[in-house]
């Protein structure tokens, strides 16, 4: 937990994603390609999600995510892959493919119980024989909107908890330490505002 809200707080002093963590995405007849290079994380998973969100918003009911590169996967990055897989789920026919998981990687997502909301590496999936030429074809995921880190973070562990119930006792601390930054973010706001009405 320690070095999940220190990773935060460094995150808060930097502008920029690091090069080498990277998100390049592709869109193709009937999928769309999501491409972590380096760490997958809470500071370049808002793009994957808000990327995946808006694929699905395009009748998009296949997505795949592409591991072959991704050197480690953080808890965020994994809750909010779940978080895109559960709203595939509600599509008709829609699903979540991961190819290129490493050993560690496919532990990583079995760990926290996501191997069953996911297919990892469908050996029937009609993109299989073209794996080279969409990774060649990709490009760098722009800029995401401006989201709010805590509340991303929070709702990512949120996920991971509703996916698996295992989930609770690993990430209860984590989610009571953000969930009371939030809340007191609310209260000094509206603290504010009542200040700014008297005066």
């Amino acid at each position: 937990m320690a070095t999940l809200l220190k990773s935060l707080n460094e995150h808060k002093l930097s502008k920029a994603v690091s090069k080498k963590n990277q998100i390049l995405v592709g869109k193709f007849d009937n999928f769309s390609w999501i491409r972590c290079e380096g760490k997958g994380s809470f500071s370049n998973s808002p793009q994957m999600k808000q990327w995946a969100e808006a694929q699905v918003t395009n009748g998009k009911t296949c997505l795949v995510i592409d591991l072959e590169e991704c050197t480690g996967m953080d808890s965020t990055f994994m809750g909010t892959m779940a978080g895109i897989a559960m709203r595939m789920a509600k599509l008709p026919n829609g699903v979540l493919q991961v190819t290129g998981a490493s050993d560690k990687s496919r532990h990583s997502l079995e760990d926290l119980g996501l191997s069953m909301l996911l297919e990892i590496e469908p050996a029937d999936a009609n993109w299989q024989q073209n794996i080279s030429s969409i990774r060649q074809s990709l490009q760098i995921c722009q800029d995401s909107a401006k989201v709010d880190n805590t509340q991303h973070v929070f709702d990512a562990h949120k996920i991971l908890c509703e996916a698996d119930d295992a989930n609770d006792e690993k990430f209860s601390t984590v989610l009571d330490v953000l969930e009371a930054e939030l809340e007191n973010r609310i209260q000094q706001s509206q603290h504010t505002k009542k200040i700014q009405h008297r005066s």
